[in-house]
């Protein structure tokens, strides 16, 4: 059997039993107590998904922040024949607990009308993750390297760019939701 598969199968278990101990309600009465005044400037969904990947994108970058300056001290890090750079060690680092946190927060918070089955998801999330993390990569090492941007600052901005790329791919295409064609609901669109 694929390991892929098996890793993913676990991890959805493991996704789906956090969720239960995960105060659910809660996070959403709390993120929902603040919409009110941005009601007008975006739906509920948007808002929700701001706040989530908001507080996931502070996290990853306090993450990078620690690792690249206190765990690593700026140094580069050897692993056996390889060598990474420090703010791409700091970088691989803060994804290890980006990762399952994003994905749960836009699985259960966030998107959780989904009509995609939940490995279907972690599968389309993985590969926006893999996708996100090349242009995090390419942009971080441009940012650092060619324009001598400090390496959180380079992140900072890596980040901004990459959120909306991940929003608009989220939505459409990893949590999407499958209309059905009902004859009521298109006359009530009309």
């Amino acid at each position: 059997m694929f390991v892929g598969y098996n890793f993913s199968v676990l991890y959805i278990n493991f996704a789906r039993e956090s969720a239960e101990l995960m105060p659910k309600k809660q996070i959403i009465s709390f993120i929902d107590f603040f919409y009110p005044p941005f009601r007008k400037l975006m739906p509920i969904q948007t808002f929700r998904y701001a706040a989530c990947g908001g507080t996931n994108t502070i996290l990853d970058i306090l993450i990078f922040f620690i690792s690249y300056n206190f765990i690593l001290h700026k140094q580069v890090l050897h692993i056996g024949f390889l060598a990474f750079k420090p703010y791409i060690a700091a970088f691989m680092m803060s994804f290890l607990i980006s990762f399952p946190t994003g994905f749960l927060l836009m699985r259960y918070i966030v998107f959780p009308g989904s009509s995609l089955h939940g490995r279907i998801q972690f599968f389309r999330y993985f590969l926006l993750v893999v996708f996100c993390i090349l242009l995090n990569y390419s942009f971080i090492r441009l940012f650092v390297e060619e324009f001598n941007i400090y390496p959180t600052i380079a992140k900072i901005i890596t980040t901004g760019i990459v959120v909306i790329f991940s929003y608009l791919t989220q939505k459409n295409f990893t949590f999407k939701r499958h209309e059905r064609a009902d004859p009521a609901s298109t006359v009530d669109r009309l």
